[in-house]
């Protein structure tokens, strides 16, 4: 849409690149090209802006195939005006000089057209092929034809429009239909599922064979070897046996001999040992027997010399109380015998008693 700007009774447009505008004043042309900028009064001025930028025109319509079953048909048409001066006058392009807004709708009457067109074409060239078909080629036959027949189309030029390009996005049948045929290539897509599951399985039998084959064929070989290891270690065996037996020969003949000169020489020593301890004995008990008879001698001069010595003291003593008279030795007979008594604390001597043990000590007493 143009912009429009107001200033004291005159107008200002500024049209868009992408704007083919045409300015008529009193029925003369004053303006025509796109990406115009002018003043104008509104009373005196017609204005029409055509849009020529590709425009792209999305249309769904529904056809019938030559075994009656519906399909819906969705389509992109891209056109462009290709001539504004012959699109202004067929078709109304007119702008309110105030606004800038169509009067009309003039893009509304092109779609029109152009989707009435196509789909004429698209309806001739399906109502022609099978179900089938249409979902296999139709969509092929369908672009070529719409756009041939679009190409074809006199009116199209008349009007000032040009075909940019066509597509056709889809054709689709019915839902229940859609189903139904999805069923046959479901089951055979089942069906080679399944015959692959089974292939994937047999491959797996037959490598699950093979690895059973090559265990087995390990396991003998793996047996092979173990016996030819339980020969091999009882030979080791027998070999290290004969060998410890030699060591043992060899080490207990060295043990014999090592025992026999220990045991030689324990005995030469245990004979000289012997032959000193006799010899150490016979010194021993010879000085023992000497000892003894020094002692035996000293022991006899001493006792004889005790004795002379004891006689000699007897001799004396008897001497010495033969000299000294009775009283004297009562005394001493009296001392002594006070010496050998045991410890007395307190004695009761009677009258009777004291004057008898007095007589007896002085010899004058009577002996009753």
């Amino acid at each position: 849409m143009a912009d429009i700007t107001r200033r004291l009774g005159w107008r200002h447009l500024r049209g868009a690149p992408t704007a083919h505008i045409r300015h008529h004043r009193s029925g003369r042309l004053v303006h025509d090209g796109p990406g115009l900028s002018f003043w104008y009064r509104s009373l005196s001025a017609a204005l029409s802006e055509i849009p020529v930028d590709d425009r792209e025109l999305a249309m769904t319509f529904h056809a019938r195939t030559s075994d009656f079953q519906d399909v819906a048909v969705q389509a992109t048409v891209t056109y462009r005006v290709s001539d504004p001066a012959t699109a202004a006058v067929r078709l109304d392009f007119s702008i309110d000089p105030d606004t800038g807004v169509w009067r009309g709708a003039p893009l509304e009457q092109l779609s029109t057209l152009l989707t009435e067109t196509a789909q004429q074409h698209a309806l001739d060239v399906l109502a022609r092929t099978t179900l089938a078909s249409a979902l296999v080629d139709g969509v092929a036959a369908v672009r070529e034809r719409v756009a041939s027949g679009l190409a074809a189309e006199p009116r199209l030029p008349a009007t000032g429009i040009e075909i940019v390009a066509v597509r056709v996005v889809a054709l689709r049948p019915e839902p229940e239909v859609e189903r139904a045929l999805r069923t046959p290539a479901r089951e055979q897509i089942q069906q080679e599922a399944d015959r692959a599951t089974y292939e994937r399985r047999a491959v797996a039998v037959e490598r699950e064979r093979a690895i059973a084959e090559n265990e087995l064929a390990s396991q003998i070989e793996l047996a092979r070897r173990e016996e030819q290891l339980v020969e091999q270690r009882g030979t080791n065996a027998r070999r290290e046996a004969e060998e410890r037996a030699s060591a043992d020969a060899v080490k207990a003949g060295a043990e014999a001999a090592r025992t026999v000169r220990l045991t030689e020489a324990e005995a030469e020593r245990t004979v000289r040992l012997a032959e000193a301890e006799a010899t150490r004995s016979v010194k021993l008990a010879e000085a023992e027997a000497e000892r003894q008879v020094r002692l035996s001698e000293a022991e006899a001069r001493a006792a004889r010399a005790v004795g002379e010595a004891r006689a000699e003291a007897q001799a004396a003593w008897l001497r010495v109380h033969a000299e000294v008279d009775a009283a004297t030795l009562n005394a001493l007979t009296a001392t002594r015998l006070a010496e050998n008594l045991p410890r007395i604390d307190s004695v009761t001597v009677s009258p009777d008693v004291l004057t008898g043990l007095l007589s007896r000590l002085g010899g004058t007493g009577d002996p009753a």
